[in-house]
C-alpha cells in the first residue's frame, strides 16, 4: 500500500482531483447459495482498471462475498484498490476468487486492508481461493496482499495465475505464515502460474503442512514458518545477472534472487522463522531487483 494512503469514509464529498468510477457493488443474487455453510461461500470479486490518456480508472469495482473493493486515493495516474474482509473466509468448501484486470496503459495496485487467515470452518473440504491477474500492453500491475495464514486444521487450495502481454510489467508479492502462534499449521497446496506473451514463465507448486511429505524436512523449510515469493517482470529489466543468496544469518532464514529462462523477470522465494524477518528478507531481495 502507497505510502499515507487511505481508504475514504463512507459520507467522503467526491474528491474532484480523482476521476469518476464505477461504484463498488456487493453481489445479493442467491444469497442462500452464497452464504450457507456447510457447502461454503461461493464468491468472486472482479477489479477493472482502464486508462483514458490522463489517469487510470476503474470502470468495474465489484465486491463480492467476503471481498469489498474500496478504492484508495494516491494523487498521480495510477489506481489502488483495498480489498477489505467482510467475513471470515475462506474457510472449508468456500469457493472465493479474484479476477484483476489492468487494460492497456493502465497502473493498479491491489492490497489487502489486512492478514487472510484460513481456517477450518465446518467442514473438512478444502476451500480454494484463486487469484487472476490480467495485465494488457504497457500496463503495470501490482498483486502487493498482506500475508495469507494457515492456521491449524485449515485445508486450502490457493492458485494465483497471470497472463501478461510482452510490454507489461508485473510486480506481485505473496507470504504465507504456516500456523498461528505456538500451533501446527493447516494443509496449505498453492500455485503460481504465469505467462508472458502467450508463453509460459514461471509455474511453481508448493504444498505445505500434512499429509504433505517432506514439507518440514532440512532441504524444505527445517523448521521455519514464514514463506514468501516476490516477482519482478519488466521489459527494461536486466535479467542477465547471477542469482543472489540473501541471508541475515542461519536463525533469520534466507532467500534467493534468480533471473527465469523464459523472459525478462526475477523471482525470489524466501523461508524466515517470523513474519517479520520474511518481510525484511522479501524488501532485501525488491530492493535488489530494482537495481537500489
Amino acid at each position: 500500500m502507497s505510502s499515507g494512503s487511505r481508504l475514504a469514509e463512507p459520507g467522503t464529498p467526491p474528491d474532484p482531483t480523482v476521476p469518476a468510477t464505477a461504484t463498488a457493488t456487493n453481489t445479493t443474487a442467491d444469497t442462500d447459495a452464497s452464504c450457507g455453510h456447510p457447502d461454503g461461500v461461493h464468491a468472486t470479486a472482479r477489479i477493472r482498471a482502464t486508462y483514458n490518456g490522463r489517469v487510470t480508472t476503474l470502470p468495474q469495482l465489484r465486491s463480492d462475498g467476503p471481498f469489498h473493493l474500496r478504492r484508495i486515493r494516491t494523487g498521480g495516474r495510477g489506481a489502488t484498490v483495498g480489498i477489505i474482509g467482510a467475513m471470515s473466509a475462506p474457510l472449508g468448501g468456500d469457493r472465493l476468487a479474484l479476477d484483476i484486470t489492468a487494460e492497456d496503459r493502465a497502473e493498479l495496485e491491489v492490497t489487502t486492508a489486512a492478514a487472510t487467515l484460513a481456517l477450518r470452518g465446518p467442514t473438512t473440504a478444502p476451500a480454494t481461493y484463486d487469484v487472476r491477474l490480467t495485465a494488457g500492453e504497457h500496463a503495470c500491475l501490482r498483486w502487493l496482499p498482506q500475508q495469507l495464514i494457515s492456521a491449524a486444521g485449515s485445508n486450502l487450495r490457493q492458485t494465483c495465475t497471470v497472463s501478461l502481454a510482452a510490454t507489461s510489467r508485473l510486480l506481485l508479492r505473496e507470504e504465507q505464515i504456516l500456523g498461528r502462534a505456538d500451533e501446527e499449521p493447516g494443509h496449505l497446496v498453492s500455485r503460481i502460474r504465469v505467462h508472458r506473451a502467450g508463453r509460459l514463465l514461471l509455474d511453481q507448486h508448493t504444498a505445505y503442512g500434512d499429509p504433505a511429505p517432506g514439507w518440514d524436512g532440512p532441504s524444505v523449510l527445517d523448521g521455519h514458518r514464514a514463506v514468501g515469493q516476490l516477482l519482478v517482470v519488466d521489459p527494461e529489466l536486466d535479467a542477465g545477472r547471477a542469482p543472489v543468496l540473501l541471508r541475515e544469518g542461519i536463525k533469520d532464514g534466507c532467500a534467493v534472487l534468480a533471473p527465469l529462462a523464459g523472459g525478462p523477470a526475477l523471482f525470489a522465494t524466501a523461508v524466515a522463522p517470523s513474519s517479520s524477518a520474511l518481510r525484511e528478507l522479501l524488501d532485501q531481495a525488491l530492493g535488489h531487483a530494482l537495481g537500489e
